[in-house]
């Protein structure tokens, strides 16, 4: 997938909805995507129906559509969070079992996970934080994670103690090992590669900045990036 030239214009940071609406951007027409509990949701909300996305739940069915509102919700229609979808035409529903195997058999071109922490290689930690009063919830974020040919992560970029969710080495049980290929922030994008973390874009924040406060060597945004 081509990538977009890069922004490196100080703004404000992105709200969610903002965030949901630049992933959704970043999708390429035509793909297969699973949309994980939590942020990621929000991504449905704003794919265009020129990009021919199809949208995977996990609960069983293909061709998911935006969040149902108003008297579009139906309390058996819901997305693998629980949350009242629409359907699109060709919309089909399937066994839990053959849900998984579209996950597990490397059919999903693309699936948004949230994140506790992600690590400077890719490896991804979303369903335990290790507290002791912590439910642990994998889910389906482990067939994902290692099904899917591209995982982005959205998620803030600090906790609310000012710390790094993106780190040197995850700290938190790992769902996959390597896996996460972008990471979407509300302070900066950020691309996975083999030489490194590479800053796509920064908003409300300077690279220097940026730089000083995540514990992780950054490679700051070029020009000449495709």
């Amino acid at each position: 997938m081509s990538e977009k030239a890069v922004n490196t214009t100080v703004s404000e940071k992105l709200d969610r909805y903002s965030l949901a609406e630049l992933v959704a951007g970043d999708i390429a027409p035509g793909s297969f995507v699973n949309l994980g509990i939590g942020q990621p949701t929000l991504v449905s909300n704003y794919l265009k129906p020129e990009q021919s996305v199809t949208l995977h739940t996990e609960n069983g069915m293909l061709g998911m559509g935006p969040e149902a509102q108003g008297d579009e919700i139906d309390g058996d229609l819901i997305n693998a969070g629980k949350i009242p979808v629409t359907e699109l035409p060709g919309a089909s529903y399937f066994h839990h079992a053959d849900s998984f195997a579209i996950m597990r058999g490397g059919h999903l071109d693309v699936c948004v996970l949230g994140a506790f922490q992600v690590s400077a290689t890719g490896d991804l930690a979303n369903w335990h934080t290790g507290a002791p009063d912590a439910i642990p919830a994998v889910g389906g974020a482990m067939d994902l994670a290692t099904g899917a040919k591209d995982v982005y992560v959205m998620m803030s970029l600090f906790t609310r103690e000012g710390v790094s969710k993106l780190v040197a080495e995850c700290s938190y049980p790992l769902t996959g090992v390597g896996c996460v290929t972008r990471v979407y922030t509300n302070e900066a994008v950020f691309l996975l590669k083999e030489d490194g973390v590479h800053v796509r874009e920064t908003y409300g924040i300077s690279f220097e900045e940026l730089a000083a406060k995540v514990d992780v060597p950054l490679i700051a945004p070029s020009a000449g990036a495709a």
